[in-house]
């Protein structure tokens, strides 16, 4: 398999390590396997000869021409971390010609990956159009405002299709490694997540700081400021759009356009949140944290836990 990893100028130094380290580790153990997959052919692509992280260090690249067309590129994170930064590095001059390589190798048939903000690339090139995907959670509002024509599910970890492959945050790198790695040989992919203790994890929810979405928008943020105070009372749209001046039917569009979700369904994360948070905190019982949150016994929150993040209270008490 032919796997080229395509670097912009100021890249972010973990993610490109952590793909490039997780198959230059899958490349060292697939020897000690029974059935022995093919090596890895692994090129790091640039869109300029000289290429710089963000942390300043040089990437050792080559250009795409005389370069084998690859089965696979992944495109790992830029360095600029928030909204603001990264919608600056987007206009950048380099954008254009990663976007045509990406549509070029797409064109002859290579599966495209991304990880968090890389996935901001791969969406500019037009190809995620009518295809799912994710990105960094902190990023959802953004992606989801930028581009409308692709299904932003940023509470996934990994959304796989046929052509594209997309990672959540950070170390989410790793995750997309390993799902193309799997491809090739779940065994490899096992044998490797073990020797980097990585554990299975499909989502990012946990993660998720509610309010840090909500401040994408000032019509979200006094939603989810009322919300906070109406936690243990329950949920009313009607209420809600009084309280924060607007029509129901606004307050529900504004919620669906930034955060993909219905007015109720956030009100539910702020729930799931700050029952999380007594969890861990304190040593009232299930019972009790779920009276303090709205819900009227135990059985129902641990359910909705186990269903928002994947994880039972026990785990969630030791941190797990």
């Amino acid at each position: 398999m032919k796997l080229h990893i395509l670097v912009c100028d100021g890249v972010f130094d973990l993610g490109l390590a952590a793909l490039t380290d997780t198959v230059g580790l899958a490349n060292a153990m697939s020897g000690s396997l029974p059935q022995a997959p093919a090596h890895i052919e692994l090129t790091l692509v640039g869109v300029r000869r000289r290429i710089r992280t963000a942390q300043g260090l040089t990437v050792p690249v080559v250009t795409a021409r005389g370069v084998p067309e690859p089965d696979v590129v992944l495109v790992p994170a830029f360095g600029d971390k928030m909204p603001n930064t990264l919608s600056a590095r987007l206009t950048r001059p380099d954008v254009p010609d990663a976007v045509a390589m990406l549509q070029q190798w797409s064109t002859a048939g290579a599966h495209l990956g991304a990880a968090c903000s890389g996935s901001f690339l791969l969406a500019e090139s037009g190809l995620l159009d009518g295809h799912r995907a994710t990105t960094s959670w902190w990023l959802g509002p953004m992606f989801r405002q930028r581009y409308p024509n692709v299904t932003l599910d940023e509470s996934r970890m990994i959304v796989n299709s046929t052509r594209f492959t997309t990672a959540g945050a950070a170390l989410a790198h790793v995750d997309l490694a390993l799902r193309i790695i799997r491809g090739r040989s779940p065994a490899l992919a096992a044998l490797v997540a073990r020797y980097l203790l990585v554990e299975a994890r499909s989502s990012q929810a946990e993660f998720v700081i509610p309010d840090h979405l909500a401040h994408a928008d000032p019509m979200v943020e006094r939603f989810e400021c009322w919300a906070r105070r109406q936690l243990a009372k329950g949920f009313s749209l009607a209420e809600a759009a009084s309280a924060v001046g607007t029509s129901e039917r606004t307050l529900a569009r504004r919620l669906q356009s930034v955060l993909g979700k219905t007015p109720l369904s956030y009100f539910q994360d702020l729930r799931v949140e700050h029952a999380v948070h007594l969890l861990r905190t304190g040593n009232a019982s299930v019972d009790q944290v779920a009276a303090q949150v709205g819900y009227s016994d135990g059985v129902t929150l641990r359910a909705l836990l186990r269903r928002k993040l994947g994880r039972g209270v026990r785990e969630l008490r030791r941190g797990g």
